[in-house]
């Protein structure tokens, strides 16, 4: 018999379909199967050179001019070198009534499996120059795929987005697809570490899968997040906002609180994802990596101190004071430029990572509010979720009042950080640097919601309020009956002040372990979490607790 040959048409792939872009006329039409090895190997390599090469040139410089990678240099330059495995390259479209030349391959997403500094992980990248990236029954599949792969491996799970969302002329079926994406977001949540990075415009329903993973990273001036876009926006409210105000970088970092991180390019943003994975680990039974940073955990930090000013009313930075305290000065900050009067991040002590939460004085005050409520909140469970623990320095005047705060339910967001406080397992361990005023006090993991250690510095404050509310609340008649109030007032502050503005009345009663000088606080924390390093704690049996939401 003649030998026959299966043709596969093989085509350079279309760019988004808007852009009306046309398939180059030199591109190769068939791809002719030989019976020996030598003609196999030669149709699957040219098979899977038209994979890589599936976004049309004329797409890819679009791309590079907009300051873009693509996903494949996205994905070269996160993982290790020669470590990435590509799964469901040849995979196309089977979308009914779509022509041979319109199915290329990988259908707009590269999946597949590799390693960062030699640790595993499983990603997704979105290719915007094969159909603009958009999701369809393909894609969907291949994206859940590696999804549950890095669920059941207990590896974290990277996705790279720039995409244009559900694929219109598959229809219903993008929609789909997104909702088992979702899904296996939430089945992976505390599970193993989710990180999206944002590298386009995401819109719509495809949004929802990042916000619902543990970090966000966003580029500047190339990457956007928003449910409408500003025609619609426009169409509707009447209101006129660009891109980038409605939903790029910036105002998701210091706005709105989606995003997490804020890179100036996507090399600097993809070196960070990299950063950042050396404090998580690989999944919720592990621990984080150790370090050996070669600093000592005995040092003292006779610095820490010389940063609380003479005046209670005077601020510093309490960054300042975690950098003294952690190795090396080096801390990696969670939302650096929203809820900025909480101070959020990890960092190390000996080696061994540790979630940093501190009340920022510098900011209004340190004091607790609706935005900083929730951020601290979400740290603190991500935290427990990854068997890190958590060291909080506390210098927090109370809670923000006034009726915009009242009305915004600041009583059911200061819930949430009490709430996510009081349900975590792992070590706890309090630092009272300055002011721990009331419930705030109470909120910032204090002995009575479960802390294993609390400490103070001598400059500590435990009181209900601060000296000057209280006495204009206890001493209300005698002040008003007095006949230089002004003079008794400023008395009989002095003597609360004396009697109640100071850590010692708590200290007798072991509501703080002990007060410390605070050049000793390093080598504190080193030893206490050396000691609660074998800390096991089980909550008690049920489905799941009813979050103040």
């Amino acid at each position: 018999m003649p030998e026959q040959t299966q043709e596969t048409p093989v085509t350079d792939a279309e760019a988004p379909a808007t852009d009306g872009d046309a398939v180059p006329a030199d591109a190769p039409k068939v791809i002719p199967t030989g019976h020996t090895m030598a003609e196999r190997l030669e149709q699957l390599a040219q098979r899977k050179a038209a994979a890589i090469h599936a976004g049309p040139p004329h797409a890819i410089e679009r791309q590079h001019s907009k300051g873009k990678m693509t996903a494949r240099e996205r994905i070269d330059y996160l993982l290790d070198d020669g470590s990435f495995q590509e799964l469901d390259m040849l995979a196309r479209t089977r979308a009914p009534g779509t022509p041979e030349d319109k199915r290329p391959y990988t259908d707009g997403v590269i999946t597949g499996f590799g390693t960062i500094d030699g640790r595993k992980v499983c990603l997704f990248s979105q290719d915007f120059t094969v159909a603009g990236g958009s999701l369809g029954e393909v894609f969907g599949e291949k994206v859940h795929k590696i999804m549950d792969l890095a669920t059941t491996l207990g590896v974290p799970m990277i996705g790279i987005n720039d995409g244009g969302g559900a694929r219109v002329q598959e229809g219903v079926v993008g929609l789909h697809y997104f909702g088992g994406i979702f899904k296996r977001n939430v089945d992976a949540s505390g599970v193993v570490p989710q990180i999206s990075v944002i590298m386009g415009s995401c819109a719509g329903g495809a949004v929802y899968s990042p916000a619902m993973t543990d970090f966000i990273f966003m580029v500047r001036d190339t990457s956007q997040m928003f449910i409408t876009g500003p025609d619609v926006v426009k169409t509707v409210t009447g209101e006129e906002v660009t891109l980038e105000q409605l939903g790029g970088a910036l105002t998701h970092a210091t706005k709105s609180g989606v995003a997490t991180f804020v890179a100036p390019d996507e090399k600097t943003c993809l070196d960070e994802v990299r950063y950042l994975l050396g404090f998580l680990p690989s999944n919720n039974m592990e621990e984080p990596p150790r370090v050996d940073t070669g600093d000592d955990p005995e040092r003292l930090v006779p610095e820490a101190g010389e940063l609380i000013p003479a005046s209670p009313n005077m601020p510093y930075d309490m960054k300042k004071v975690i950098a003294a305290v952690v190795d090396d000065g080096d801390f990696v900050e969670y939302f650096p430029m929203w809820a900025m009067n909480l101070v959020c991040g990890f960092a190390r002590i000996d080696g061994y990572v540790v979630g940093i939460v501190g009340n920022q004085p510098q900011n209004l005050a340190g004091v607790l509010d609706i935005e900083s409520s929730e951020k601290g909140a979400r740290f603190v469970r991500t935290c427990d979720g990854f068997n890190i623990p958590l060291v909080t320095f506390v210098d927090v005047p109370g809670f923000m009042p006034g009726t915009d705060q009242e009305y915004g339910g600041i009583i059911r967001h200061g819930a949430k950080l009490l709430y996510a406080y009081c349900e975590s397992t792992v070590p706890r361990i309090q630092v009272i640097t300055r002011k721990a005023y009331g419930g705030a006090y109470v909120v910032m993991n204090s002995k009575s919601i479960g802390a294993d250690l609390a400490y103070a510095w001598p400059s500590a404050e435990l009181a209900v309020m601060g000296p000057q509310g209280a006495v204009d609340i206890v001493y209300r008649r005698e002040l008003a009956e007095s006949p230089d109030p002004a003079s008794r007032r400023a008395q009989l502050v002095e003597e609360y002040t004396e009697r109640f503005a100071n850590p010692y009345l708590a200290a007798e009663r072991g509501y703080v372990d002990d007060v410390i000088d605070p050049a000793d606080t390093r080598r504190v924390l080193a030893r206490s979490l050396d000691l609660l390093r074998t800390k096991r704690e089980e909550l008690p049996k049920r489905k799941h607790g009813n979050m103040p939401l």
